[in-house]
């Protein structure tokens, strides 16, 4: 059953009327071809104004669509070869988070990145995406893995957050992180971040620090999610469109605010729509910026990137 928000029901219409002119003309055997010329002409027109124009909400909601594409998806189209490495060495096998050296486009690099799951089932073996502090510390033994052979990271940031559970905190959730922010700031191998759907809190952050950090199209990242933002200030969830437009969560948002390097284009309705097409635009992305990284020498690399976030944000003495 395919998902349609509230603000694709215009879209859902006009597909609707297709569908039934499509009947009509196969049961009484009548040219329709100039109303079916019309109608195809208005919804693509119509898919236009709607998915150029969306709201930081709209774009929330498109970031989480079930059909979307996953970490593993984009590993599966991205990579000639993968081989998946498991564990951080110490507590056990977060599935939350994923990663292991694959192959782009004829180059050896290290992918990391968050899987939600699919369907129950699966998210519940995947807890919905959010890591536990052995997730993050399973990903920062990769990341130093791929240093020491010297091989580009990437990561795809897809998540609602770090795990919140008490166990999580008990085992050092926020050091986890923290350390986490520390040694990506200094690893001497490039680092391309990509957010792919939903980029929430340090949950987020904690693969996310990079040469280049890059939006999709339909994504957000924020420090706190619309809804919980808006339970904050309004003790309600009511108010989550207003939150999420306060928020400036967006891939425009945050580019204009010099926090992100770029925003990846997805296909029209989204990357659901043409998972090949959303994952050739990653692809090209990567290896362009494999590229221009791969040619800086180490210090460079650490020095830049160091610069590159000490500029964000303002302080006011």
């Amino acid at each position: 059953m395919n998902t349609t928000f509230d603000f694709e029901k215009p879209i859902a219409d006009l597909q609707t009327q297709i569908e039934k002119v499509n009947q009509v003309a196969e049961k009484t055997k009548v040219d329709m071809s100039a109303t079916l010329k019309e109608l195809e002409g208005k919804l693509e027109q119509t898919k236009i104004d709607i998915y150029k124009n969306l709201t930081g909400w709209q774009k929330v909601q498109m970031s989480r669509h079930p059909e979307r594409p996953q970490t593993f998806d984009y590993i599966e189209m991205l990579c000639d070869e993968f081989v998946e490495l498991h564990g951080d060495r110490t507590v056990k096998d977060d599935k939350a988070i994923v990663g292991g050296f694959a192959s782009i486009g004829g180059q050896s690099v290290m992918v990391i990145g968050h899987q939600k799951g699919k369907n129950t089932k699966e998210r519940q073996y995947r807890n919905f995406g959010m890591a536990n502090p052995e997730g993050y510390r399973k990903a920062l033994r990769l990341m130093k893995m791929a240093e020491k052979f010297n091989k580009p990271i990437v990561t795809l940031i897809d998540t609602m957050g770090a795990y919140p559970g008490l166990e999580a905190e008990e085992r050092g959730q926020g050091e986890a992180i923290a350390r986490n922010l520390l040694e990506m700031s200094v690893l001497k191998v490039p680092v391309i971040c990509i957010v792919i759907g939903e980029g929430a809190s340090g949950g987020a952050l904690g693969i996310g620090i990079g040469d280049r950090v890059y939006m999709m199209e339909n994504t957000w990242y924020s420090v706190i999610s619309p809804e919980s933002c808006s339970s904050i200030l309004w003790r309600s969830w009511d108010h989550k469109e207003r939150a999420a437009e306060a928020l400036k969560l967006t891939g425009e948002d945050m580019l204009s605010n010099g926090l992100i390097d770029g925003i990846i284009p997805e296909p029209i309705g989204g990357a659901h729509q043409n998972p090949e097409e959303a994952a050739a635009n990653v692809k090209a992305q990567i290896l362009a910026d494999l590229t221009i990284l791969g040619a800086k020498d180490k210090d460079t690399l650490v020095a830049e990137r160091i610069d590159k976030f000490s500029k964000m944000g303002v302080v006011n003495e």
